[in-house]
């Protein structure tokens, strides 16, 4: 068998698992909301909108992965891997919008209590963790080297998480009747949700302002490269990530003798690579070096 058909294989596997993943989440979302609707439980519907934005999340990684598949054009001519990360970015916004409405509805809540079915909170809840552990098993393979498809994992692992936290809620007010306990889970998924659109955000924002990655330091880089026999100065130089697997680079590079250009730049672009992952450099050399602005 061929590399390029056991990668057609491989990527075929991996949208089929997609697909399983939204089919079951848009399911458990139903049943979770019946569930939440019939028992008083705003613990489990909170559930089932975290779940909701899971289904959401999934659709749009997955078209995201379809789109990024694209080969380079004369519109997009570093391609189009890209859409992964605004995937990404669209379903971190959507965790921060899931958390701050739940927050709302649990301090609503508070004001006016309601009496809750325990039982069926916990039989849903099960069922549930179930789906939802199920679900984290489908993404978890497809998520090791992808932003976009990590951030739906983590969807469904606080899914998990939060369906076993529902039934030990239900369990609480089956036993001691204590319903603040409701209230008090649905703050905790809340928090949760917004803490992992917190730990995510920052990385993604980064690609898509051109940020520098943040295990690259700009004057190691240039220090680097100007210790190298041949380079007199490096400046103007600029690194920016064009998705979270590819670096890119572009720099003026003042040599000592410019009759060594294509040796120096085979070393430099290898130096670039080896070092600091650079797939894309872009190189200009010049024979002086000037710090004015429009030189």
């Amino acid at each position: 068998m061929s590399h390029d058909h056991q990668h057609t294989v491989g990527k075929d596997i991996k949208l089929k698992r997609l697909v399983w993943a939204i089919s079951i989440n848009v399911l458990l979302t139903v049943a979770q909301i019946i569930g939440g609707v019939l028992s008083g439980s705003l613990a489990l519907i909170a559930d089932a909108l975290h779940n909701l934005s899971d289904a959401i999340s999934l659709v749009i990684a997955l078209i995201a992965r379809k789109i990024s598949t694209k080969e380079n054009d004369a519109f997009m001519t570093f391609g189009y891997k890209r859409a992964e990360t605004l995937a990404a970015f669209t379903n971190l916004i959507t965790l921060v919008l899931v958390g701050l409405y739940l927050i709302y509805e649990a301090f609503w809540r508070l004001h006016e209590p309601q009496v809750i079915e325990g039982w069926m909170v916990v039989i849903v809840a099960a069922i549930a963790l179930v789906i939802d552990i199920a679900t984290a098993f489908l993404t978890y393979s497809i998520s090791k080297d992808n932003m976009n498809i990590k951030v739906a994992f983590l969807h469904n692992v606080s899914d998990a998480l939060a369906s076993l936290a529902v039934m030990i809620a239900g369990a609480l007010i089956i036993l001691y009747q204590w319903y603040f306990v409701d209230t008090l889970l649905t703050l905790l998924i809340a928090s949760y949700v917004l803490y992992q659109a917190y730990t995510m955000l920052p990385s993604v924002i980064n690609i898509l302002m051109q940020g520098t990655p943040k295990e690259i330091k700009i004057q190691d880089v240039i220090d680097r490269l100007e210790g190298l026999d041949g380079v007199q100065n490096v400046h103007h130089l600029h690194i920016w990530q064009l998705d979270e697997h590819q670096n890119a680079l572009e720099a003026h590079i003042v040599l000592e003798d410019i009759n060594e250009l294509e040796k120096l730049k085979a070393i430099i672009k290898a130096e670039l690579y080896s070092l600091y992952k650079v797939q894309h450099s872009s190189l200009e050399f010049e024979t002086n070096f000037c710090n004015v602005e429009h030189c």
